[in-house]
């Protein structure tokens, strides 16, 4: 893989910038990294084991970042070793020691025969291939004034070796623009990130003291699941498009290490993920207020097989962290304890969603279902079968499990990348499945609904579920009448 790459890079430098592929032809299926330097005898640090790359000192795979005149590093081996890096050494200080690399190397070579200029000129465009990489995977690397500082001085280190043919000084200027673009997009979506949305706690608006025709609900918006199925689905890819590795990687350096003052929590914060999880959320508590604010029982019956519809129209387009909130916004107590209204659910379809969320053997279900999505879109046509959504917090909670289990160094002290290696390879499908674009139209006034309607806080849809129907035991009847003092103290 690294030598096509290698000659590929040469031949576009005299032409135009080299592209970078998609994060699909990026990593494998197999994270091996199995192209070596020839770095002689130091071939020691890193450590292989049956030819992949399993750990080293932080020196060694920096060096092994490094394109010389004979090798350039495997993609795999980029989008890893940069991902996980930021565990140990900031960006700025990771870049310094590239810029020192390269000088190393630019000496070598700068004897003044033509040959040489040629070698020179071919080492320059594997390094512009290296910083296109990393500018375009992890731009927000560069966003402070120490790593911009960083990388103009490799760019004018690697402008000298061909001053002659003004191309290599356009295509750095173009990488830099490109990654100032790139910076000014995320740091404006940052911006205008959702505010939360407060749940609803006023006393009219949750007792049921208006008429039932001027409440308006979902249905009155959309009543047809797949419709909104679809239009959830926009929403989780357009949420999903703003989270990046970096922000992924935040689970990991994250921790309780020796390394913990080189992590760049100060840096770069978890906006993306924090909004993220607020819409599962914000989705799980409106499907409860919709059902909870319903009077009648048959309309509140009709409202919860309608969502038990639209979580099927969800699991079978692959929209796995929707489903998952509509289940958990059914199952949240308020809900699961309308008795009456169950009763008279239709439930055959509910169950056999419960049963691809069931907990039980870490959500095996879950995982099977989950796989087969990703099989479906690896081999699809469409983007409709393209769509994989995983559920976000389990995913997370396999990261977090994956760094747990495993430590970041071992007992010798050197990186443990064989670790890094797993954790790349989850947050490669991710990214994968997170590029594929929607191919269902917007509806403004479905989603301004979705991500705009009132929700009832846990206890407003407590005192809504009681209304709805009356408590049947001493604790409930206890719970019913604290809340509705509570409330009516307040108001």
């Amino acid at each position: 893989m690294a030598e096509p790459l290698c000659k590929a890079a040469v031949k576009k430098c005299k032409e135009t910038m080299p592209q970078t592929p998609i994060f699909s032809s990026m990593l494998g299926s197999s994270c091996s990294g199995q192209v070596q330097p020839d770095m002689g005898e130091r071939c020691v640090d890193p450590v292989y084991q049956d030819g992949n790359l399993v750990s080293g000192s932080l020196e060694a795979l920096i060096e092994r970042l490094v394109p010389t005149m004979d090798y350039y590093p495997d993609r795999t081996y980029i989008f890893t070793f940069l991902l996980s890096s930021r565990v140990f050494i900031h960006p700025h200080e990771l870049l310094a020691k590239v810029g020192q690399i390269c000088i190393k190397q630019k000496q070598q070579l700068e004897v003044g025969t033509e040959a040489e200029k040629a070698k020179l000129k071919s080492f320059a465009a594997k390094i512009i291939q290296l910083l296109k990489e990393w500018t375009e995977t992890f731009p927000y690397d560069f966003q402070d004034e120490k790593s911009m500082k960083e990388l103009k001085e490799i760019a004018h280190r690697i402008t000298q070796c061909d001053e002659e043919n003004g191309t290599v000084k356009k295509i750095i200027s173009q990488m830099t623009q490109n990654l100032l673009m790139a910076l000014s997009a995320r740091s404006q979506y940052q911006e205008i990130r959702e505010k939360f949305r407060q749940p609803v706690t006023d006393k009219g608006t949750i007792l049921k003291t208006k008429p039932q025709s001027t409440q308006k609900d979902i249905l009155s918006v959309c009543c047809d699941p797949l419709i909104l199925a679809q239009q959830l689905t926009y929403i989780e890819l357009e949420r999903v498009s703003n989270i990046y590795p970096e922000d992924l990687m935040q689970i990991v350096s994250h921790m309780d290490s020796l390394d913990n003052h080189k992590c760049r929590s100060d840096v770069t914060k978890t906006y993306n993920l924090e909004a993220y999880d607020n819409w599962f959320n914000c989705l799980s508590m409106l499907v409860a207020t919709e059902i909870c604010q319903v009077v009648k029982k048959k309309q509140r019956t009709r409202m919860v097989e309608f969502f038990i519809d639209v979580a099927r129209e969800c699991f079978n387009i692959g929209n796995f962290n929707s489903m998952m909130a509509i289940i958990s916004g059914m199952n949240l107590s308020p809900v699961a304890r309308l008795k009456k209204t169950w009763s008279k659910v239709k439930t055959a379809k509910f169950d056999v969603l419960e049963h691809h969320m069931d907990p039980s053997s870490n959500f095996c279900n879950y995982r099977t279902a989950l796989q087969g999505a990703a099989q479906r879109s690896q081999s699809a046509n469409s983007s409709r079968e393209k769509i994989v959504i995983p559920v976000f917090n389990l995913f997370i909670k396999d990261i977090y499990f994956l760094h747990k289990i495993h430590t970041n160094r071992l007992p010798n002290g050197q990186i443990n990348f064989k670790k890094f290696w797993e954790i790349s390879r989850q947050i490669h499908d991710f990214l994968t499945w997170k590029q594929v674009e929607c191919p269902f139209e917007k509806d403004k006034k479905i989603q301004t609904y979705l991500l705009t309607a009132p929700i009832y806080s846990e206890e407003a849809l407590f005192i809504a579920s009681f209304e709805s129907e009356g408590p049947e035991n001493h604790m409930e009847k206890d719970s019913w009448k604290t809340l509705r003092t509570t409330l009516l103290n307040r108001a």
